[in-house]
């Protein structure tokens, strides 16, 4: 599952989620981290090569739609139930949290601010989604060790976005952008934990990719994308790019993710949230030419370290990227 994916893919009785434990291979476990590690640390920069020529919400939105109807039609195949009207709902909810706005905040703003630093920014969804569990009604208050990790964070976006670094690192809206997506993704996972959804999990996320993709293609109409859409533009790199995002990001991290949630202890699988953004500042510096100012590779190792303690002491394990 890659940045818009959406449910909560564990499930399984506690006696069949062991029992799952002691058969799985290392071989498969260490393939399905290096696929959530690398695929999904690899989206940011693809979402940059993708929006440098294509509209960033039709181009989402169409990669989410292609991406959902793909899985919901495998899974149905399969023999998967298909959700209820009320199931619909809430992937329609859920979808518009975590997709129309997480992932469409994150797309429009690396037309202004680099993958690498985008990605520093999404790591702190983890404590985000803490602070919002803590601060709902009837919510849970963080143990000590991820109430050190949310104050490390917090410090760590205030260096980030900081006037020192806010010329070199991007724009401050694009930055803002980041961070309300980061919220609206951290609200939606909040939202999923309680929300009617399908017995199957892979229907789950399909259809919440398939409604987020509807909500993603809405707004990129109503903000005039398609008439300002020039198709004589489009390279090949860029739909090289929304393949990889479909493919790659989407389809095969998701299933990494997925099976991984059935097979590893969760706070394992979290690791992706400080494993993600080392990847896509690493090959933004590569590939894209990208520069990172000292104090924000310093600020952002403040953020990844704020994400671990938070994972350790109690944190969620979703992101948008």
């Amino acid at each position: 599952m890659d940045e818009g994916s959406t449910t909560e893919a564990g499930g399984g009785s506690p006696a069949t989620t062991a029992t799952a434990r002691r058969t799985v291979s290392r071989p498969a476990v260490l393939l399905a981290f290096a696929a959530v590690y690398i695929l999904w640390g690899s989206t940011y920069l693809a979402i940059r090569v993708a929006v440098a020529v294509l509209p960033p919400f039709l181009m989402a939105g169409v990669r989410f739609l292609i991406a959902g109807g793909l899985l919901y039609a495998w899974a149905r195949w399969r023999g998967a139930l298909g959700p209820s009207a009320r199931q619909w709902g809430a992937a329609l909810v859920a979808g518009a949290l975590l997709l129309g706005g997480g992932n469409g905040g994150v797309v429009w703003a690396e037309q202004l601010v680099p993958s690498g630093l985008t990605a520093l920014l999404v790591a702190t969804v983890p404590v985000w989604v803490a602070l919002a569990d803590w601060l709902r009604p009837g919510g849970s208050r963080p143990a000590p060790a991820a109430l050190a990790g949310l104050a490390l964070g917090l410090a760590g976006v205030a260096w980030l976005v900081g006037p020192g670094l806010r010329d070199e690192a991007g724009s401050p809206a694009g930055v803002a952008a980041v961070l309300l997506a980061s919220v609206a993704w951290s609200v939606g996972s909040i939202y999923v934990r309680h929300a009617p959804r399908p017995t199957s999990p892979l229907i789950g996320a399909a259809a919440q990719m398939l409604c987020g993709g509807a909500v993603l293609t809405v707004a990129g109409l109503a903000a005039g994308e398609a008439g300002r859409f020039d198709p004589g533009r489009v390279t090949a790199g860029a739909l090289a790019a929304v393949g990889y995002l479909v493919v790659f990001g989407a389809l095969l991290a998701y299933t990494a993710y997925a099976w991984l949630l059935r097979h590893v202890r969760p706070t394992l699988v979290a690791t992706y949230a400080f494993v993600n953004p080392v990847v896509a500042v690493l090959l933004g510096v590569a590939l894209a030419g990208e520069r990172l100012p000292p104090e924000a590779l310093a600020a952002g190792a403040a953020v990844v370290a704020s994400v671990a303690l938070v994972v350790v002491g109690g944190g969620d394990r979703r992101r948008p990227g």
